[in-house]
């Protein structure tokens, strides 16, 4: 890395221990953690035209689209904190669509690392039937995981075919996984 602030995306199924690790990435490199609802959040509050934009979406029930997205994304990025600290980008892209946006507004070879933490569907299952919270149903999780996965699988070829994308065994004690972690972002840096 040539003194620019370290620049990561971070994949993973639901139950995968993404969050936890978030955090503790955050800690270690001094990186931004920054999720789509974040960003989201941050426009609405900000006042911004997209984020006005989104609100009105959002409160009508609907899904923010990939224009408005993107553009959210590419407002929270241009910011001082995000070019000094860098950042960890979490539910950010979720389609090849904005992949593609994300590179644009960060330039080829922007993105330092594609983390792709993988668990097993039968372990991350197993995870969140043990949360025991009330929308884990075996056929909600089912239905989520197969969203995730539809969704993820072209944007995980999409990080491959550029170089960037780093799949790390998200299974063992957290600091097994974190040692992983750290040592698949230390040879990319």
């Amino acid at each position: 890395m040539s003194g620019r602030a370290l620049r990561l995306v971070i994949l993973g199924r639901q139950g995968s221990g993404k969050g936890t690790q978030c955090l503790r990435l955050v800690e270690h490199y001094g990186t931004l953690h920054v999720s789509t609802g974040d960003m989201l959040r941050a426009a609405v509050a900000d006042g911004s035209e997209l984020g006005k934009k989104a609100e009105a979406i959002m409160n009508a029930g609907g899904l923010v689209s990939d224009e408005i997205m993107n553009g959210i994304v590419a407002e929270r990025l241009a910011k001082p904190d995000i070019k000094k600290r860098g950042v960890l980008l979490d539910g950010f892209p979720r389609t090849v669509v904005q992949a593609e946006a994300l590179e644009r507004i960060l330039g080829k070879g922007g993105i330092d690392a594609a983390i792709n933490l993988d668990v097993p569907v039968s372990v991350v299952t197993e995870r969140m039937l043990a949360r025991g919270r009330a929308d884990d149903t075996a056929e909600a999780i089912a239905r989520r995981l197969s969203l995730y996965d539809e969704q993820t699988a072209p944007l995980i070829d999409w990080f491959d075919e550029r170089g960037v994308l780093v799949t790390v065994d998200g299974l063992g004690s957290e600091d097994q996984v974190f040692a992983r972690l750290r040592a698949a972002i230390d040879t990319r840096q």
